[in-house]
């Protein structure tokens, strides 16, 4: 069972400053206690506006690692990329060494891109956070309804994906619930559906990522309802 904690705001701006400074107290408190601070990005339009307000502060970036929940197959510069959104928003204005920088290669394809993926995360026993964004139809990085993946994977080579592109990389439900916190990020009326039918314990890709800390999911006035 999913142990869920709601944090509603008013606005989409609101959910983003508020992820923005608790991914900070979040990095701090890893770096304090363990040396680095390892988060994992997701795309969409909110966790763009948490991306530039963090680039906007001070943080010990030199002890953040990042990784991507999932991303699409295009070429590695191609601007509807994840990592290519993060890096014009985050990374291409703060001091994270570039060997810190995770990028999933999925230029190659989805199973090489998968493959080496699987190489990458295979030492992380724990993320320290993970951000991750829901679609109108209940979906998370690129787990959608309806594909069955193999539960003992630690990545996904994703080939029929319902949005375009069709071929992407992902990280597993499993792999995602390894985490310390877990931040939702939901904003916009096209969500309301989705989040009404979460709440009532339907079984959507959201409710499948299960940290043994719960999930926060930030959720705006609009997506809420």
């Amino acid at each position: 069972m999913q142990k869920i904690h709601w944090h509603s705001f008013a606005t989409a701006e609101k959910v983003a400053a508020a992820a923005s400074q608790q991914i900070l107290t979040a990095a701090e408190q890893a770096i304090k206690e363990r040396g680095v601070f390892k988060l994992v990005l997701a795309g969409g339009s909110t966790p763009d506006k948490v991306y530039h307000l963090l680039s906007e502060s001070r943080a010990d970036w030199a002890n953040w690692h990042i990784y991507y929940g999932d991303e699409r197959c295009l070429p590695a510069d191609h601007p509807e990329r994840n990592s290519q959104m993060a890096q014009a928003s985050l990374l291409g204005k703060v001091a994270i060494p570039a060997e810190q920088i995770h990028t999933m290669p999925t230029e190659l394809g989805p199973e090489p891109a998968a493959a080496a993926y699987r190489e990458v995360i295979a030492g992380v026993d724990s993320f320290d956070t993970v951000l991750l964004g829901m679609g109108e139809d209940g979906h998370t990085a690129s787990l959608f309804p309806g594909h069955v993946n193999s539960p003992d994977e630690t990545v996904h080579a994703i080939y029929n994906s319902p949005k375009p592109p069709p071929e992407r990389v992902s990280l597993s439900a499993k792999t995602l619930s390894q985490t310390r916190q877990l931040l939702f990020l939901v904003t916009g009326e096209g969500k309301r559906d989705a989040v009404q039918q979460w709440r009532q314990g339907i079984i959507l890709p959201v409710a499948l990522i299960r940290p043994e800390s719960g999930v926060d999911v930030y959720v705006d006035a609009a997506a809420l309802g």
